[in-house]
């Protein structure tokens, strides 16, 4: 085997170890004007910094939680395409003041290159009205980010930090992935390995990461379920993923 021929099998493993990430993204995170108060809500599984796309089977639930009520919005979602591939997506009028958690359930995407099921829980948070209180409360999901720093308002540049929850327990040395959502490639990596950054849990299932710049920013943090999915007759791994989204932004100066 030549060198040339090497080289594009080494490229050929390292783009499929691309990081995957269930999104939940709004089409505004802060809502404060009751006048616009409907938010466009998509869902979809992707590379997010790459701006490639997976197909995405109707999810398994996505509901709203504000002030501790549940609310199923699953027959409220409507196919539609991200990046060429299928992807879901929904309108939900805000009517009163609160802190909304849209969080999504999808069904198992196999992934043949990794020769297992991806499972990503996703979820993100939307300030109406300008009430914040309960964006540190659990969902309930099976694993899950629950933020230590508030999930919107902040500013790029910010630390933010998290708690991972795997079976309602904290998950030490978790391996967290942080991709920015890169909208129409305006950001270029300059060597792959930027495409997809990586900090781990401590002890108590806790992380942090200095955000560099503005936008949309997806936090993932993996790991593998207690029990297998059969493939072909095949039981088959189960990578579990507790995914947050979140935007930084820019402040305006005079």
């Amino acid at each position: 085997m030549n060198k040339t021929v090497i080289a594009l099998a080494l490229l050929s493993v390292c783009s499929l170890a691309n990081a995957h990430f269930g999104s939940v993204i709004p089409n505004k995170q802060i809502v404060s004007d009751p006048k616009d108060s409907t938010l466009t809500i998509t869902t979809a599984f992707n590379h997010p910094m790459e701006q490639t796309g997976m197909t995405m089977e109707k999810p398994k639930s996505f509901s709203v939680i504000v002030d501790g009520k549940k609310t199923d919005l699953t027959n409220t979602l409507q196919k539609t395409k991200v990046l060429d591939k299928d992807a879901w997506m929904t309108q939900y009028r805000v009517a009163r003041p609160g802190c909304y958690k849209f969080v999504l359930e999808p069904q198992p995407y196999w992934e043949p290159a990794e020769d297992k099921f991806i499972i990503h829980y996703s979820k993100v948070m939307v300030p109406v009205f300008g009430v914040d209180d309960g964006w540190d409360a659990p969902t309930g999901a099976k694993t899950e980010i629950l933020p230590l720093t508030r999930p919107f308002g902040n500013y790029a540049g910010n630390v933010f930090r998290g708690q991972v929850i795997l079976n309602g327990k904290p998950a030490p040395d978790t391996m967290v992935e942080v991709e920015y959502y890169n909208v129409d490639h305006r950001v270029k990596a300059p060597d792959d390995i930027f495409i997809t950054q990586q900090v781990k849990t401590d002890k108590n299932g806790i992380f942090s990461y200095a955000v560099p710049w503005e936008g949309w920013w997806g936090f993932a943090a993996l790991n593998d379920a207690d029990y297998k999915i059969k493939k072909d007759g095949q039981d088959k791994d189960v990578e579990l993923g507790a995914v947050l989204w979140t935007e930084f932004v820019n402040p305006s100066f005079k």
